[in-house]
C-alpha cells in the first residue's frame, strides 16, 4: 500500500485501539480496517456486535484475524532460501477459506496481492478509460461438444505495436479460432505496463527465495525476467457475471507460466482451489466420470471445487494479484457469482480485470506442433490423472479441427515431458466417433522450460 494511505490506516488503528476498542491488538484491527476499506465506523461497528468468543470474524463474511496470529514464532532470516516442505493445504472439503491479509495468502495459495498498487488517481483514470473501451467489448464464443457457448463476460484483447496487432489477428488461435477484435494499448494501459512488470519480477524473485526449494526457479520456469507484452480485458457487469474453474491456456505462454492481474472497480472473489486427480474424485465402479456431455462437465467441476476446498481472495478496487509459475499446473481459480455486491463510485456494479502476460517468442503460432491433419496444437496440463497430477514436466495438446466457419472441435492429443524421445501415447481417444484425428506424441522441454 502507498506510504499515505498506510499512515492513515495506522493512524485508524490507533484511533480505534485509544478510545474504541482498547482491549482488541493491533493487528486484529488493521485487519478489521483493511476488510472494511478503511472506513473506521463501519469497521467499529463491525467489532461492536455480540460476539460468542474471542473476534476472529468480521461484518464481512469469511474475513478473520491473520492466520499468523495462531503461528508458533519462527527464528531465523525469513528472506532466506527455504523450503523443502510446502506450507499445509488449510482449505477443507465442502468448505471455503477466506483470506484477507497479503501474507497469509502468499504462504497458503500460489499468489500475492498488492493492495494500493497504483496512486488512487492513476487507478481510477485508468478504470474511467476502460469502463469506456468495455462498451464494445463481446463475450467470447467457442464450440464445447455439440454445443456453441459463450464467456458470461465480455473481454478486450491489447498488444503494443501494429505488428504484433497484426500477428495476433491472422497467426495465433484461441479456442479454435481467430480473435477478430485485437486493439493496441491504451494510452493508461501502456503508462501501467512498467508498473506492473516490475512489481511482478520483484514479486517473483520473493516467491523465489521464500518458497521455492533451494531458492531457485522452479524446474521449466522461464529463466529471463517477465515480460509482459499482451493484456486481456475482462469486463464483469454485475455480481452474476463470473468465470467458472479453470487454468488459463499456455499455448503461447509456454511452461510454469506467471501473470500479472489488476483489479479495478466493485471488488468481487478470487478463488483459487488446488487440483486433485480425477480417480480420488470417482472410485472404482463409479461412471460418473465417463459423461461427456457440457452439463455433466459443468456439474464434474463443481463437485471437484467441492470435493477439494477452496481458498476465496478479497480482491479490491487498485489490488495487483501474481499468479506464480506453480499456479496453472496444480491449481485451478474462478471468479465466484455474487450474492450482491458494494457499489463502487465510478465503476458501479462493474469490475474491471487487466490480465498482462508474457507471450513467449519461442512458443509463436509458427513454432506450435500440428497434427498429422495439419491442425495447430493446444498446451495445456495434465491435471485429472492421479499417475500424472503434481509431475510438473507432464502437459498435453490437444489440436482442434474446424466443424463449420465458426465453430471448433478439440481432437487428438499431444503430451509434453521429459521422457527421452517421441513414444505413442497409449491414451487413444477412439471411444468418440466423430474425433477422427487421434494423433498422439510425447514430447520434452528442456530444464529451463
Amino acid at each position: 500500500m502507498t506510504s499515505l494511505f498506510q499512515c492513515l490506516i495506522e493512524t485508524a488503528c490507533c484511533f480505534l485501539s485509544n478510545s474504541l476498542h482498547p482491549d482488541l491488538d493491533h493487528e486484529a484491527l488493521l485487519d478489521v480496517l483493511l476488510a472494511h476499506e478503511g472506513c473506521v465506523s463501519d469497521a467499529s461497528a463491525a467489532l461492536s456486535l455480540p460476539q460468542k468468543q474471542n473476534i476472529t470474524k468480521y461484518s464481512k463474511p469469511g474475513a478473520q484475524s491473520s492466520l499468523r496470529s495462531f503461528a508458533n514464532p519462527v527464528s531465523g532470516d525469513l528472506s532466506s532460501p527455504v523450503p523443502a516442505k510446502k506450507s499445509k493445504l488449510l482449505s477443507k472439503k465442502g468448505k471455503t477459506l477466506f483470506l484477507f491479509d497479503p501474507l497469509d495468502i502468499a504462504e497458503h495459495t500460489p499468489c500475492t496481492v498488492i493492495h494500493n498498487f497504483l496512486p488512487p488517481e492513476a487507478a481510477n483514470d485508468l478504470l474511467r478509460e476502460l469502463l469506456f473501451e468495455s462498451e464494445t467489448y463481446e463475450k467470447i464464443t467457442f464450440k464445447l461438444f455439440d454445443n456453441v457457448v459463450s464467456s458470461p463476460h465480455t473481454s478486450g484483447f491489447y498488444v503494443g505495436s501494429e505488428e504484433e496487432l497484426n500477428d495476433q489477428k491472422y497467426e495465433y488461435l484461441y479456442n479454435g479460432a481467430r480473435l477478430s477484435d485485437v486493439r493496441r494499448l491504451t494510452p493508461r494501459l501502456e503508462a501501467v505496463k512498467p508498473k506492473v512488470q516490475e512489481a511482478v519480477n520483484r514479486e517473483i524473485q520473493h516467491r523465489i527465495a521464500t518458497k521455492y526449494p533451494g531458492g531457485k526457479k522452479l524446474r521449466y520456469q522461464c529463466p529471463r525476467p517477465w515480460a509482459p507484452n499482451a493484456a486481456f480485458v475482462n469486463c464483469y457487469n454485475g455480481p452474476q457475471q463470473n468465470v467458472g474453474w479453470h487454468s488459463d491456456q499456455l499455448t503461447y505462454l509456454g511452461p510454469r507460466a506467471v501473470i500479472g492481474s489488476l483489479s479495478l472497480g466493485v471488488a468481487r472473489e478470487f478463488r483459487v482451489r488446488r487440483v486433485l486427480p480425477r480417480t480420488e474424485m470417482h472410485p472404482a465402479g463409479d461412471s460418473s466420470g465417463a459423461k461427456t456431455t457440457q452439463n455433466a462437465v459443468a456439474d464434474e467441476d463443481s463437485l471437484r471445487g467441492d470435493a477439494e476446498g477452496q481458498i476465496s481472495i478479497h480482491l479490491p478496487h487498485n489490488s495487483l494479484l501474481v499468479m506464480h509459475a506453480e499456479m496453472q499446473e496444480e491449481w485451478k481459480h474462478s471468479i465466484a457469482p455474487a450474492q450482491a455486491i458494494e457499489p463502487h463510485p465510478i465503476a458501479g456494479n462493474r469490475r474491471i480485470n487487466v490480465t498482462y502476460r508474457d507471450y513467449r517468442p519461442e512458443y509463436h503460432p509458427s513454432l506450435t506442433p500440428k497434427c498429422r491433419c495439419g491442425i495447430a496444437t493446444v498446451m495445456r496440463v495434465v491435471q485429472k490423472k492421479k499417475e500424472n497430477w503434481g509431475k510438473n514436466s507432464l502437459f498435453f495438446i490437444r489440436a482442434a479441427t474446424a466443424t463449420s466457419t465458426s465453430a471448433t472441435m478439440l481432437v487428438g492429443t499431444i503430451l509434453m515431458t521429459t521422457n527421452n524421445g517421441w513414444s505413442l501415447c497409449r491414451q487413444v481417444l477412439l471411444d468418440v466417433p466423430r474425433w477422427k484425428c487421434s494423433w498422439q506424441r510425447w514430447l520434452f522441454f528442456l530444464p529451463m522450460g
